[in-house]
């Protein structure tokens, strides 16, 4: 009996000790963290987790694999960040102090310093979701408060990271300063949310700034991280839908590096866009704005992100030079009553914490008197070992100092944006946590309508209640997520401007808001504006200047589409906006102007009768239809002498009213052709020619008859047989060919009115489209046969006995026509517009003036200052005379020495 006790007593003891050990190995310290922070957990129900970038970069190390790795340090203290780490826990002292939210339950805090590494907040992460400081997630060994939400970790990087590790156990996380557009991935990050607008918000807000102020050039820096990069792909697409083009993109080293630094300071340098977008911390950007600061780079202004726009870091009077008049995007900002008071209540003596014994020697520049000097000495020790120098002041803290005479970002509460930011999670969290206190049993949202326990839920519970929150702050304005987690955005356009000469002065010049759907609310108010230009004007920043009205872009191969040459618009084309892409053509009755940017009419040519070509044809057409109707005159009163009725009184009659006709059809030509017009003159002009040259035809052929008979032995004969009816006869029969050319040519293929613009592309030629050429050709294609004919019978009658030989002058008046109507061809067609017509009305008077000069001028002469010599013997070559000015012919010359005369002149029965 006393064997079985003692056996089952050793299995009972080897129980407890595997199971002693299997806890052991759960709970094993794998991994110590050195994390610095703030922590109040005793006495509260429920922690608040969380993680602020209390120093800028961690000291590296040179770790060796014979040692045992050990967590890295953090340099550089961040006076913002300690703003933003007091303003949870003010707002949680806020919170236990009311009797309405959570009013039976108080809230701790736990934060860690991420030191604005990813390491650092994964280290974080870890302990938070272990309950101890070691790498162990699985398991949270912890015994006190439990830990309800975590709020950070900062920037939209180690909220990434951090959001990962906490999404795997749905552990609700706030961030306050992590804008990157990518956290609203609820399938990557499912227990992620943000009092902070997305980065979709702010770039589409920053390319409307962009596309407001017409810059269609721009430069682009982003940080080496996801918020830089997404933040810049994100305003990319969309200056890029307003015909926006990057002029370069550089992405700002990580870790300092003064070869990438100087790359980029040089590509600034060189680069025509005078607009620079910049995404980053403020942290990643401050290498940079040194660099820049130790050359001459002026002149550029720079557009800011919302994570740098307030930096005191950047804000430095010493960049003001080159940093003055900067514009950028800031959340909006609100004073938080008893908050500046609660920030000046620290000390170091309140407490034993080491971020505030740190901030106190950083603030006053001393050293405090603990133990504590002995822990930032080896800071300084490791980080002089890795090439960086931390100052130490030797002169000890007396703890009489005075913040209020310190001047450092941590107690300037004139823009508390992201500290507004975090204050609104800390009531986000406060008031999920209430409604979840106060759900009613059986009407709760999980299964079976349960409620959960405040004291005792799972993290998944209180995402529900975090994703429907929905409150009221104490500045109006209403807190709620939509399905990605996100905020609606509301920002605040600053410009940088400088105050009282001694520092930089955010001023508000407008806002961006963004209603939802798809639209949004902009507004710039110019006036407010300080510009960093010579003149005070908004900078241009193109890459070619716009195009003006008249011109078109012309693509440059290779370059960006910004990138183009004006091309001025072709003859009969215009843009009549700027940088057109391409040029339209005016329509058919339009020309454009000289600077191609207005269709105007087309200018109408035609030989007018109120300008001085056509009144100076009209002229010489009255004045040589005048001369006519005086020969005509003359005729009718010396009708009954010999001159006038040598050879058919009638046709010479005839042939002056055709030489009217002729003459008078040149003013048809004159003025803006019609219809009836076009119809009438070649009509008109062609009819009078036959009419004339039938005449003379008769005649012609009269004497010619003549002087053939006055050579054979039948002269009385002949003489019977040519009678002045034969003659008259001869003229009607080719009025009347000519009378039915003209009449088919009228009702088959009538002329009309025709708007030439082949011509000349600036004028619209008004002239009359003659219809048929064949006809055309055919009707003066006759007249030039009568003159032909009248040609051949006046040469070979060219030497009759008479002492007024008439045969003789029709000849040269043929000559002269037939030069004249050659002459006019070549010239007729190689001329345009009214130039044409105008060559066309020579021919017709220089024509109608040649047979008027041959044909009736020696007539007149006689007629009027030799009337001596009309008598039917001298005419007729009968009597002999002595006057010279006529000289007699070959042939009465002869006879006169035979002493026998033959009369070959025909006088009128």
């Amino acid at each position: 009996m006393a064997s079985k006790i003692f056996y089952l007593l050793g299995i009972i003891y080897i129980c407890l000790l595997d199971k002693i050990h299997v806890r052991g190995q759960e709970c094993r310290l794998i991994g110590k963290f050195d994390l610095h922070g703030f922590l109040e957990s005793k006495g509260h129900e429920l922690i608040i987790g969380g993680m602020f970038p209390f120093h800028f970069r961690t000291i590296l190390q040179n770790d060796s694999a014979m040692e045992e790795p050990k967590s890295p340090k953090c340099e550089g203290f961040n006076f913002r960040s300690l703003r933003w780490a007091r303003a949870m826990i003010f707002a949680i002292n806020e919170i236990n102090k009311r009797v309405d939210i959570l009013p039976n339950i108080t809230l701790g805090y736990q934060i860690f310093d991420t030191c604005f590494t990813i390491s650092k907040a994964v280290e974080g992460t870890l302990s938070f979701l272990t309950g101890q400081n070691e790498t162990h997630p699985n398991f949270r060994c912890s015994a006190g408060a439990p830990l309800a939400a975590v709020i950070g970790a900062g920037g939209s990087a180690l909220s990434i990271a951090t959001a990962r590790i906490l999404g795997l156990y749905y552990f609700p996380q706030v961030g306050y300063a992590s804008s990157c557009s990518v956290l609203s991935d609820k399938f990557q990050f499912p227990s992620f949310l943000r009092t902070i607008a997305s980065d979709l918000i702010q770039s589409k807000g920053i390319a409307e700034l962009v596309t407001y102020f017409g810059w269609t050039w721009v430069g682009t820096i982003a940080a080496d991280d996801d918020y830089g990069k997404y933040g810049i792909k994100l305003f990319k697409e969309e200056v890029e839908k307003h015909g926006v083009c990057i002029s370069f993109s550089e992405t700002l080293p990580r870790i300092y590096n003064k070869d990438a630094i100087d790359k980029i300071v040089d590509t600034i340098r060189k680069s025509s866009a005078n607009i620079i977008v910049i995404f980053s911390s403020d942290i990643d950007l401050s290498s940079l704005m040194e660099a820049i600061a130790e050359t001459n780079i002026t002149g550029k202004t720079y557009i800011s992100s919302e994570a740098w726009t307030t930096s005191a870091l950047i804000a430095n009077p010493k960049y003001f030079h080159f940093l003055g008049g900067t514009i950028g995007f800031a959340v909006q900002k609100a004073y938080i009553p008893g908050f500046e008071e609660f920030l000046l209540n620290i000390h170091p003596e309140h407490g034993n914490d080491d971020l505030v014994y740190e901030f106190w020697e950083e603030a006053f520049n001393c050293t405090w008197p603990t133990n504590r000097a002995l822990f930032y000495t080896n800071i300084s020790l490791e980080a002089a070992m890795a090439g960086r120098k931390r100052n130490v002041s030797p002169i000890p803290c007396t703890g009489r100092e005075n913040l209020n005479t310190s001047h450092n970002t941590y107690k300037d509460v004139s823009e508390l944006r992201i500290t507004y930011n975090v204050y609104k999670a800390v009531y986000t969290i406060a008031h999920a946590l209430h409604n979840l206190d106060i759900c009613v049993k059986k009407y709760g949202p999980f299964p079976n309508q349960e409620c959960a326990n405040v004291l005792d839920f799972e993290p998944w519970q209180l995402m529900y209640y975090l994703k429907t929150a929905k409150f009221t702050l104490f500045t109006n304005e209403s807190m709620a997520f939509d399905d990605s987690g996100d905020i609606k955005g509301n920002y605040d356009i600053l410009n940088w401007q400088w105050k009282d000469n001694q520092t930089m002065s955010f001023v508000k010049i407008g806002n961006y808001k963004d209603l939802g759907a798809g639209s949004f609310d902009f507004k710039i108010i110019n006036s407010s504006i300080l510009w960093n230009t010579p003149n005070s004007m908004p900078p241009r920043s193109v890459c070619s200047e716009s195009c003006i009205p008249g011109t078109r872009k012309g693509i440059r191969q290779g370059e960006p589409v910004c990138c183009f040459d004006c091309i001025s618009c072709a003859e009969g084309e215009i843009t009549n906006e700027t940088d057109a892409r391409e040029c339209i053509s005016c329509p058919s009755d339009f020309w454009s102007n000289s600077y191609r940017n207005e269709c105007v009419l087309k200018e109408v040519e035609f030989l007018a009768t109120d300008e001085a070509l056509g009144i100076t044809l009209i002229f010489l057409s009255v004045f040589g239809a005048s001369l006519v109707i005086a020969f005509m005159i003359i005729y009718i009163m010396y009708r009954e002498t010999a001159l006038v009725k040598a050879n058919s009184r009638s046709l010479s009659l005839l042939i002056q009213v055709s030489l009217v006709c002729t003459f008078m059809t040149s003013v048809l030509f004159v003025g803006k052709p019609e219809q009836w017009s076009c119809m009438a003159r070649q009509i008109t002009l062609a009819l009078g020619f036959s009419l004339c040259l039938s005449c003379i035809l008769g005649k012609t052929i009269v004497l010619m008859l003549r002087k053939k008979s006055a050579k054979s032995k039948f002269a009385e004969r002949g003489r019977d047989a040519m009678k002045p009816a034969y003659q008259i006869i001869v003229a009607v029969i080719g009025l009347t060919i000519e009378a039915g050319i003209c009449t088919a040519y009228l009702i088959l293929f009538p002329p009309w009115v025709y708007k030439n613009m082949e011509s000349q592309n600036v004028k619209i030629i008004l002239e009359c489209n003659e219809g048929s050429i064949e006809f055309l050709c055919a009707m003066f294609g006759f007249d030039v046969f009568l003159a032909i004919l009248s040609f051949i019978t006046a040469f070979i009658a060219r030497k009759l006995p008479d002492n007024f030989n008439e045969a003789k002058f029709v000849t040269f008046g043929m000559l002269v026509f037939f030069i004249v109507w050659i002459s006019f061809v070549p010239a007729y067609l190689s001329t345009r517009g009214k130039f044409k017509v105008a060559v066309e009305i020579f021919a017709i008077l220089a024509s109608s003036f040649g047979l008027l000069g041959c044909i009736f001028v020696p007539k007149g002469y006689i007629i009027l200052l030799k009337p001596e010599r009309n008598t039917e013997e001298i005419v007729g070559g009968r009597a002999v005379t002595n006057d010279k000015s006529s000289p007699g012919t070959s042939a009465s010359i002869s006879s006169e020495i035979n002493n026998t005369t033959i009369s070959t002149v025909v006088l009128d029965d």
